[in-house]
């Protein structure tokens, strides 16, 4: 009769010991659980929108037809689904590109008097999941440290615009004088967190009841710092994930959009694959500038707005052409890793999109989203009904279910996104 031997079964004589390569009789029992690979989330915004002439299909379904922009992606034509007809309600804001600040949070009326964003998907992500990784979440940007990740108070998460530093952070071991020195900032951080808890004791007692309620709001972001600061020294003592990858080396000139978002695309497939976070937000951002590339001659932003000028709107799509590029490059790079009977792609949800439906008139509405990856089934164009967008934060319910955090509601959502 054979035996089930585990995995860890050592062969040892005379002090010394010898590990078994994988046998038939290691493999789980047919249906035994064994350890899914994590579920992620990529959000990935070009904030001047796509040209929507040359993206949308007129055919629904499994059988549209290729459009000059889908074109460009036609080797993953079966690892996405694109979808119209989604956006958030009331997104003028008091600029007309506010939008760019509630892509991820859906909060009404951005930019306004009195507005207070909302937390962003990515982060509702991140405080479910926690320390699990290094980093509950990153937030990389093209140019500023803009980004479109916002706390549950509405503070937004700058975003890290530097590959090679991030680079570093991720995946270069500090020297240990280095690590002790970070330490002691925790160290310090925790102990004035402590000083200042002993201090509103004695303050409670000499204010009102609305006050007191104040201080116990305060008291709850201290204990949650004080928990950010023993997750954070636990993994200071954790050995670094070594790649075989190359640091990237920064590109200075902001000239060079493609280039500055392509070296964070390819730093994105080596963050979820070490398991360095498991949610990371990228905004490819408006440069201010004329993009190095060929046959551009004028500014970004100002060909976004063409007035349907033929030979803006021409080298709109010479720009607009690149970054899908590096969309098509980010989904390839995924699906080249393959990961326990899959690929990296299988476990990662990508969205790709954008806050503005029409550049050209700041609206944002019917906006361009695709969805790849993720375990979903892939392959369609999910046009929604004319007359009025369902809501985008659908999709992002959709999402945090299938990534294994359960959520009934987000944002403007009304239900789930199902096609």
């Amino acid at each position: 009769m054979n035996h089930r031997l585990n995995r860890r079964t050592l062969l040892q004589a005379s002090g010394v010991s010898l590990s078994l390569p994988l046998l038939e009789s290691m493999q789980p029992l047919q249906g035994a659980a064994i350890n899914a690979p994590p579920q992620r989330m990529v959000f990935v915004c070009t904030t001047l929108g796509l040209h929507p002439p040359l993206l949308w299909p007129q055919t629904p379904g499994a059988d549209y037809e290729s459009t000059p922009y889908l074109e460009l992606l036609k080797d993953h034509r079966q690892d996405f689904t694109l979808f119209s007809g989604l956006s958030h309600e009331d997104q003028t804001g008091r600029q007309p590109h506010d939008s760019e600040m509630t892509w991820l949070t859906s909060a009404r009326k951005p930019g306004m008097g009195g507005f207070r964003n909302t937390i962003s998907v990515d982060q509702l992500a991140a405080a479910r999941l926690g320390y699990v990784t290094r980093y509950p979440s990153l937030s990389l940007g093209t140019a500023k440290a803009q980004s479109q990740s916002y706390t549950s108070g509405g503070v937004m998460i700058p975003a890290q615009t530097s590959p090679s530093r991030l680079f570093a952070q991720l995946f270069l071991q500090g020297k240990a004088a280095e690590v002790q020195t970070q330490k002691r900032k925790l160290d310090d951080g925790r102990s004035i967190l402590d000083e200042l808890g002993e201090q509103t004791k004695v303050v409670r007692r000499q204010v009102s009841g609305a006050d007191n309620q104040l201080l116990t709001d305060f008291l709850d972001s201290v204990r949650a710092a004080e928990a950010t600061i023993t997750e954070v020294q636990g993994w200071l003592d954790k050995p670094k994930p070594q790649v075989a990858a190359e640091p990237p080396a920064d590109i200075p000139d902001l000239r060079d959009l493609i280039g500055r978002a392509q070296l964070l695309m390819d730093l994105v497939p080596l963050i979820v694959q070490t398991d360095s976070t498991r949610v990371v937000s990228v905004m490819i951002q408006d440069h201010f500038v004329v993009p190095q590339v060929e046959g551009v001659t004028g500014n970004h932003h100002n060909l976004s707005h063409h007035g349907q000028d033929r030979s803006k709107i021409a080298q709109l799509e010479k720009i607009e052409t690149e970054i899908l590029k590096c969309f098509g490059s980010l989904l390839s790079q995924m699906k080249e890793k393959p990961e326990q009977g899959g690929t990296l792609l299988d476990n990662t949800s990508i969205l790709f999109g954008s806050n503005l439906g029409n550049a050209n008139a700041h609206h944002a509405r019917n906006l361009p989203v695709f969805l790849a990856g993720g375990g979903f089934q892939h392959g369609r164009y999910v046009a929604q009904k004319q007359g009025r967008d369902a809501p985008l934060c659908n999709l992002f319910v959709t999402m945090l279910n299938q990534a294994g955090l359960p959520t009934e509601s987000f944002g403007q959502s009304n239900g789930t996104l199902s096609w």
